[in-house]
């Protein structure tokens, strides 16, 4: 599985496990550019299978069919939970060769032991995304990659029609990539929605103030995306706020283990545990202007 050339990417028969927001529209993407996908989540995506994708029903049917497996699982619980047992990916794999590619966001020293515990012939990548849903269904992410030479650059080109793939460095330097990618994502949404309220709570519109700014040092990606959220206060969910405070929460653990002592990332970690205390986790990250609305007014 190491050869590039595209009558071998060809022959290796791809699957994805999870088709939430990110893993279904990825999963389009990778159908249209193969022609040929297998896919397995706890319920079957109707739009995918009627355009081609083969279904499989539990996670051996989905290792049996594949030679490569995309995972894009909220964790590493979740894809655990089914890697052993009668039905479980194992099973179905075999001894054989196989390239296991986990995009969830997760620790990258649990994808490390987790590397270490499969049989030798599974060949580990984590590829961690981002660039949101718009992102995903527009076939533009970012995929961080760590792992071998080898399997990375093979990640690479199975990977390549939902976005851009980099290796990093060795494995879990994709899972540090989203770390550090998060921390700024969570300071950024976290700047905006406190300007906006204070904006608005100063009687300057909200809406020409990101139509000014957003073409200075102010603007971003992240405030393109989130703008009528932010000055509309619309934030039902797109990318909920509560998955922030589990990636902070492993930014933290690689900062502990690198002896790194950063000044931002405990307020971040703070304020997003008190969005999820205030019962504001389940709305989208722009929900950081409610937020800090809700704490101005006590």
């Amino acid at each position: 599985m190491s050869a590039l050339d595209e009558e071998n990417l060809a022959s290796i028969r791809l699957g994805v496990w999870g088709l939430g927001a990110m893993g279904e529209p990825m999963a389009q993407h990778l159908l249209g550019a193969r022609g040929a996908l297998t896919v397995h989540a706890r319920r079957e995506r109707p739009r995918l299978t009627e355009a081609g994708a083969a279904w499989a029903a539990t996670a051996r049917e989905l290792g049996t069919a594949c030679d490569a497996v995309l995972v894009m699982l909220p964790d590493l619980p979740q894809l655990e939970k089914h890697l052993d047992g009668p039905d479980g990916l194992l099973a179905g794999i075999g001894e054989r060769e196989f390239l296991l590619m986990i995009g969830s966001t997760s620790s990258p020293v649990g994808v490390r032991e987790l590397a270490e515990r499969l049989p030798s012939d599974i060949r580990v990548v984590d590829c961690p995304v981002s660039g949101g849903e718009d992102g995903a269904r527009a076939g533009r992410l970012s995929i961080m990659l760590g792992g071998s030479p080898a399997d990375a650059d093979l990640a690479a080109a199975l990977l390549a029609p939902c976005g851009t793939p980099v290796r990093l460095g060795p494995l879990g330097a994709g899972e540090v990539a989203k770390a550090c990618n998060q921390m700024v994502v969570a300071a950024t949404i976290l700047a905006l929605g406190e300007a906006t309220e204070l904006a608005a709570r100063s009687d300057v519109d909200p809406a020409a103030l990101w139509a000014l700014l957003g073409g200075g040092y102010a603007g971003s990606n992240l405030l393109e995306s989130r703008r009528e959220k932010l000055v509309s206060g619309d934030d039902s969910p797109s990318g909920v706020a509560a998955y922030m405070v589990k990636d902070l929460r492993f930014a933290a653990d690689i900062a502990t283990a690198t002896d790194t002592r950063p000044a931002l990332l405990p307020a971040l970690r703070a304020a997003f545990d008190e969005i999820v205390d205030r019962g504001l986790g389940e709305r989208d990250i722009a929900v950081t202007r409610r937020f800090t609305a809700v704490r101005s007014d006590g």
